[in-house]
């Protein structure tokens, strides 16, 4: 039986699970991350969600609407840093979510609305220890628990004619720093201290990047910072600001690799991801345990 009905689609995916896979071994480690899977499971089912499927290290969960998704989501985070021995293993969770009309079939979720919230849970958009939901999910979600969102500007979704708007759903217990809203979850608005500033170290080199400047990187003399190594490209990368981030986007024959804080790395060929909190970059070939050519990236004001 095939159906259509709005729902809240969650995607949440285990950060660090690559180098549990090398430490801990094959058997050990998928033990762990099964474990991990039947918690969140688990909490998902206490908030009304059913579990479609697991992918990997990956979970995609369905709630009837965003409130229950969203609790799960924070509830999710909780359990997970609550488990000594999942914290022993330094993992930790990222999810996306995303609420709209989806279609229903043999106990699957296809559509749009899907890959809308596994777009969120990317590692480009979402860090570790992080909740990214579209604005359309949360606008209007009253509740007394005191949820509170920040926004994350806009971001581009495969089959979108133009990028829509993102917010950080705060879940962590120490939120001093930020506002505190009862009854309606309201965004946060940035103060002119928040705004995203980003310092680039390169061997002896610092160099501070503004949001009106675009930053080349590559062989060629004439970047803003030269590489000069036979495996980077002589217009390798630009770094610009772009839809509320500094975006990386690469342009080179080999690729990058960007490793933010503990996250497992990322590769980008000739496309696009987000600078976030700090990390670094290598060009060309992924990171090495020589580390005089990686470049190190600070995002200040997150």
């Amino acid at each position: 039986m095939t159906e259509r009905r709005p729902l809240t689609i969650l995607f949440a995916d285990v950060s660090g699970s690559t180098r549990l896979f090398e430490t801990r071994g094959d058997e050990v480690a998928r033990r762990i991350v099964a474990n991990v899977l039947l918690a969140l499971a688990e909490v998902s089912a206490r908030h009304g969600g059913r579990v479609v499927k697991t992918i990997g290290d990956e979970i995609m969960c369905t709630f009837p609407g965003p409130l229950n998704g969203l609790l799960a989501a924070t509830d999710m985070h909780r359990r997970i840093k609550g488990d000594p021995e999942f914290q022993r293993d330094n993992l930790a969770i990222r999810i996306g979510l995303h609420h709209g009309e989806a279609l229903v079939e043999n106990g699957d979720v296809f559509g749009d609305a899907v890959n809308t919230a596994a777009r969120m849970a990317d590692k480009s958009l979402a860090r570790r220890d992080q909740i990214v939901a579209t604005a359309s999910t949360v606008n209007g979600v009253t509740n007394t628990t005191g949820l509170r969102v920040r926004p994350l500007g806009s971001a581009w979704v495969l089959g979108k004619q133009a990028p829509i708007e993102i917010v950080d759903v705060m879940w962590q217990e120490d939120l001093a720093h930020v506002t505190t809203v009862q009854r309606v979850m309201t965004p946060i608005e940035a103060t002119p201290s928040d705004r995203p500033r980003l310092t680039l170290r390169f061997k002896s080199q610092v160099f501070e990047v503004d949001e009106a400047t675009p930053f080349s990187i590559g062989r060629d003399p004439a970047s803003s910072l030269v590489v000069e190594t036979e495996w980077v490209s002589r217009n390798h990368a630009l770094i610009e600001w772009k839809r509320g981030y500094f975006m990386l986007a690469d342009r080179s024959t080999n690729g990058s690799w960007l490793k933010i804080g503990d996250d497992d790395e990322l590769f980008v060929h000739r496309d696009e991801t987000h600078l976030r909190r700090s990390g670094s970059i290598s060009l060309g070939q992924a990171h090495q345990i020589d580390v005089a050519d990686l470049i190190w990236f600070q995002c200040g004001g997150e």
